[in-house]
């Protein structure tokens, strides 16, 4: 029991020394001050583009509105259905050229805590396939050629080559060059 303690603790400084703290609050939920720190009318323009391309059928009409919300899409990525970005910080999230991001997935590059907001970077390498109804936390880095099963919690880092899943993710093993796509 100790052990996971510890390796739950370690994880949480991985992903932590990835982010950045933008809000600091003794009085209330850092929610509250989301206005002193993003244009509301910005995050009005994100959430229908995200909202149109969670049910969008086209691809690369898919790719093309996200890119206008500041978002880094590689070439020939695919987002599946009712996956969905960030609408505050989506131009902190990069996903590579062939990726797959599946059903339901979810990419976060905030998090409102109670006492703060955090903030970080999500980049997700070239030829990475991510399952269905996975979520993926601010300051996490996946790397190429990696494959994250459906229904992971992402709350560290992968690197490029392994199969990882789970929740939270672990790294189940690494991939042969038969496995999955090889830049």
């Amino acid at each position: 029991m100790n052990k996971e303690r510890m390796e739950m603790e370690s994880n949480n400084v991985d992903r932590n020394r990835k982010t950045r703290i933008l809000i600091k609050s003794k009085d209330k939920n850092s929610l509250r001050y989301w206005t002193s720190v993003k244009n509301p009318f910005r995050v009005a323009f994100n959430y229908l583009v995200v909202a149109i391309c969670r049910i969008l059928p086209s691809l690369s009409l898919k790719c093309w509105l996200l890119r206008r919300t500041g978002m880094k899409v590689g070439k020939d990525v695919s987002f599946a259905l009712e996956s969905t970005v960030d609408v505050f910080f989506p131009e902190l999230i990069e996903v590579g050229d062939n990726s797959i991001i599946g059903f339901n997935t979810v990419l976060l590059a905030h998090e409102f805590l109670v006492d703060e907001l955090r903030v970080g970077e999500v980049k997700i390498g070239k030829n990475v396939t991510i399952g269905a109804n996975c979520t993926i936390l601010p300051g996490i880095e996946i790397g190429d050629n990696s494959i994250i099963s459906a229904h992971s919690l992402v709350n560290r880092s992968i690197p490029a080559n392994v199969l990882a899943g789970g929740v939270p993710v672990k790294v189940i093993r690494k991939l042969q060059k038969n496995d999955a796509l090889q830049s």
